[in-house]
C-alpha cells in the first residue's frame, strides 16, 4: 500500500538550489549585456528575459498537462521525496510496473520535474527583480508596486501548482493555475513597459482617445473570459466532444448539459453527484468555448481596425490580427485533426501571446483626456 505523503518538503532546499543554478545563466547574461547601463535599462532587460522564460514555462506547463504528466510525480515539491526522478527510480519503477499506462512513468516524471525546475528558476529571477528594484529605488522614477506584486503572484502560483498535484488534477485548480501563469505574463509585461518609460529621455505612453482605451479594456476582458473557457475545455478533456466544424455532432445546437458542465467544484471526470460526468456536459463545455471564440475573434479584428488608424500602433494592429488568425487555425486543428499535441500547445501559446500583446498596449497607452489634464491641471477645474 502506497503511503507516500502528498507534501514532502525534504527536497525543497535542493530544488531551490537547483533553481538558483538555473537562474544564474540568464542573470549572468543580463549583467554582461548591461553592466554599463542605467539601472532601469538593466532591470528592463532582466524583466524581458524573465518574461521570455515565463512564456516558455507556460508552454511547457501546457505540454505537461497535454501529455498527462501532471501526476508523473504524485507528491510535491519533489518526486517520491527526492529532488529528481533519479532518486525516485525504485518508486517510479514499482508504480509503472503496477500500471504501465498509468499516470506515473519515467518520461512523465521527468516532464513534471522539469516543469518544476523551470518554475523554480523563474521564481528566483522574479525575487532578484524585486530585490534589485528596491535597492535601486532612488534611481527609478517609478513605483515598486510591479516587482513586489509579481513576486507575491508567483508565490501564489506555486501554491496552485502544488494543489494541482495534491488534488489530483482538480479541474478548477488546474484552470486557475493556467490563468495564474498568464497573469504572471501580464504582470511582467506591464513591468517591462514601466521600466522602458523610466529610461532617461524615453517617451511616455502613447496618447489615444478614451474610446480606444475602453475598447482595449473591453477586448482584454473578453480575452480573459475566453482563456478561462479554453482552460476549462482542456482541463476537462472536452476538446473532442465536438469532432466536426462548424457544426457539432452534426447539429448546430447539439444536446448539452450546461448545469453539469459548468459545475466548477468537482473532481476530474465526475459530475455534481460524484458519478461520471455525462457526455452532454462535455459537449456544453466545448461548444460554449467555440461560440465565445466567434465573439472574441470579431472583437480582435475590430480592435485591430481601430489600432490601424494610428500610425504608431500599426505594428500592434498587425500583431493582433496575426495571433487572432493563429488561434483560429490552431483551434480548428485541435478539432479536425483530433487534438494533436503540437496544435494544442500552439493554441495555448497563441493565447499567451495575445495576453502579452494586449497588456503591452494597455501599459503603453493612455487616454488623451488624462494626458491633457496632467499637462494642464487648470483643465480639471474647468471641467467641474
Amino acid at each position: 500500500m502506497d503511503t507516500q505523503p502528498l507534501y514532502d518538503l525534504a527536497p525543497i532546499a535542493r530544488l531551490m538550489l537547483l533553481g538558483v543554478v538555473l537562474a544564474l545563466g540568464p542573470m549572468a547574461w543580463v549583467w554582461l549585456r548591461s553592466r554599463q547601463a542605467e539601472p532601469a535599462q538593466r532591470l528592463r532587460l532582466l524583466t524581458l528575459v524573465t518574461l521570455f522564460l515565463t512564456f516558455d514555462l507556460v508552454l511547457f506547463g501546457a505540454f505537461t498537462r497535454l501529455t498527462d504528466s501532471g501526476l508523473g510525480c504524485p507528491d510535491w515539491p519533489g518526486c517520491y521525496g527526492s529532488a529528481s526522478p533519479i532518486g525516485a527510480s525504485a518508486s517510479i519503477a514499482a508504480a509503472q510496473e503496477a500500471m504501465p499506462t498509468g499516470p506515473v512513468t519515467f518520461p512523465k516524471a521527468w516532464i513534471e520535474m522539469i516543469h518544476r525546475y523551470l518554475a523554480t528558476a523563474v521564481g528566483v529571477l522574479i525575487l532578484v527583480l524585486a530585490i534589485t528594484s528596491t535597492l535601486a529605488r532612488r534611481q527609478l522614477p517609478m513605483s515598486l508596486w510591479w516587482p513586489w506584486v509579481t513576486l507575491i503572484w508567483v508565490c501564489v502560483q506555486g501554491a496552485f501548482g502544488a494543489l494541482t498535484v495534491t488534488m489530483k488534477l482538480f479541474p478548477a485548480i488546474v484552470t486557475l493555475h493556467l490563468l495564474g501563469g498568464l497573469g504572471l505574463l501580464a504582470l511582467l509585461r506591464a513591468q517591462s513597459v514601466a521600466y522602458a518609460h523610466a529610461l532617461p529621455g524615453a517617451p511616455g505612453p502613447v496618447d489615444v482617445p478614451s474610446g480606444l482605451r475602453w475598447a482595449l479594456l473591453a477586448v482584454f476582458a473578453l480575452l480573459w473570459l475566453q482563456v478561462a473557457l479554453g482552460g476549462w475545455v482542456s482541463t476537462n478533456y472536452a476538446v473532442l466532444a465536438c469532432r466536426d466544424f462548424p457544426m457539432c455532432q452534426g447539429s448546430w445546437w447539439p444536446v448539452m448539459d450546461f448545469r453539469e458542465g459548468f459545475t466548477l467544484w468537482r473532481e476530474l471526470g465526475q459530475g455534481r453527484s460524484g458519478d461520471s460526468i455525462p457526455f452532454a456536459a462535455l459537449t456544453a463545455i466545448h461548444y460554449v468555448h467555440r461560440l465565445a471564440a466567434y465573439v472574441v475573434l470579431a472583437a480582435l479584428v475590430w480592435l485591430a481596425w481601430r489600432l490601424w488608424t494610428y500610425a504608431g500602433l500599426r505594428a500592434q494592429a498587425r500583431g493582433v490580427l496575426l495571433f487572432a488568425a493563429w488561434q483560429l487555425l490552431t483551434g480548428l486543428s485541435n478539432v479536425v485533426l483530433e487534438w494533436p499535441l503540437l496544435a494544442a500547445v500552439a493554441h495555448t501559446g497563441g493565447a499567451a501571446a495575445l495576453v502579452v500583446l494586449l497588456t503591452g498596449l494597455l501599459s503603453g497607452t493612455r487616454s488623451e483626456s488624462r494626458s491633457a489634464v496632467r499637462s494642464n491641471p487648470a483643465m480639471l477645474h474647468a471641467t467641474r
